[in-house]
């Protein structure tokens, strides 16, 4: 069927032009992270700042999250091979889960420093906090918006544009803790707003962890109800019914899905088969589906233990 091949040659060179895309964004966003992150860690230990320090070990995990990110999304345009057949596409969802762990990771060690300090604050000079935390807030900023551009549905992208936004507010966070050092001798606040960083950080990580893990474990694509999916099956002239319907993602953002299709009448095999490429085309146009296997039946079968 020349439309059925045309659409899907289309959806492969949509699919390595979003991949394309997202690899650039994050190859920008990681020079200029990686760029920024020497200078707050500079300022840090110059300015004794916790506050700089903590955006620091979680701007270094931001970098080390790029770099995940853009071996991930690399390796998702490898082709499949006899044992790979799917290729590299959970490549993405690995690298989303790498970069979970980084984030509870920073958290951790976030945390236990502003504990130390809270008590016992170290004399912050507020001014170079200042300048430092309003660079590292321009930066984050511009790094989110690009990533933005690009992240479509992908955990992997979206794990990277989680680590820049977060940060971005880490940095906003450091403003504050500046200005009222400055204006009040508020030491202790340095290492107030380093424990509220670290608090956005593990609620940021906990939540990619459940969706990578809602991955891994085949779970329905984000935002794909079986139902709907299965009622638009049935809506289609002469199917009589849908059964063993199973919805998963090859990558975060790549829904599969296998059906059993019970057709009405007595068909060819011809006719069969044109009815699946419709079928299949009904599928990618309402629910992105560009990955479906459907079994074509003449009659229900008996087995319903799936």
């Amino acid at each position: 069927m020349p439309h059925d091949h045309d659409h899907g040659h289309d959806q492969g060179h949509n699919h390595a032009a979003l991949r394309a895309g997202q690899r650039s964004a994050l190859v920008v966003a990681l020079l200029v992270n990686a760029a920024f992150l020497v200078a707050e860690v500079v300022g840090g230990i110059r300015y004794h700042s916790l506050a700089l320090l903590a955006d620091g070990v979680h701007m270094f995990t931001d970098v080390a999250a790029l770099g995940i990110a853009v071996v991930a999304v690399t390796l998702t345009s490898r082709p499949s091979t006899p044992r790979l057949t799917f290729g590299l596409e959970r490549a993405e969802v690995l690298g989303a889960l790498v970069n979970g762990l980084t984030l509870l990771a920073a958290s951790g060690w976030i945390v236990f420093e502003a504990l130390r300090r809270i008590g016992d604050p170290s004399d912050v000079q507020g001014a170079g906090v200042l300048v430092v935390g309003t660079i590292g807030l321009v930066v984050n900023v511009v790094s989110a918006i690009v990533l933005a551009r690009a992240t479509g549905r992908s955990l992997n992208m979206r794990g990277a544009l989680v680590h820049m936004v977060t940060d971005a507010i880490g940095s906003g966070g450091t403003i504050v803790a500046a200005l009222a050092i400055l204006l009040w001798d508020a030491n202790w606040a340095d290492p107030a707003a380093s424990l509220g960083i670290a608090l956005l950080v593990i609620y940021s990580g906990y939540q990619l962890l459940a969706d990578t893990t809602h991955v891994l474990l085949e779970g329905a694509p984000s935002g794909m109800d079986r139902a709907d999916v299965e009622a638009t099956l049935l809506a289609e002239h002469g199917i009589e019914a849908v059964h063993h319907l199973h919805l998963w993602s090859l990558a975060s953002d790549v829904p599969a899905m296998s059906a059993h299709v019970v057709l009405a009448g007595e068909v060819s095999l011809h006719e069969a088969q044109q009815r699946g490429d419709e079928l299949k085309q009904v599928l990618a146009t309402k629910h992105g589906i560009v990955h479906s296997t459907l079994e074509l039946e003449c009659h229900a079968c008996d087995d319903d233990t799936h």
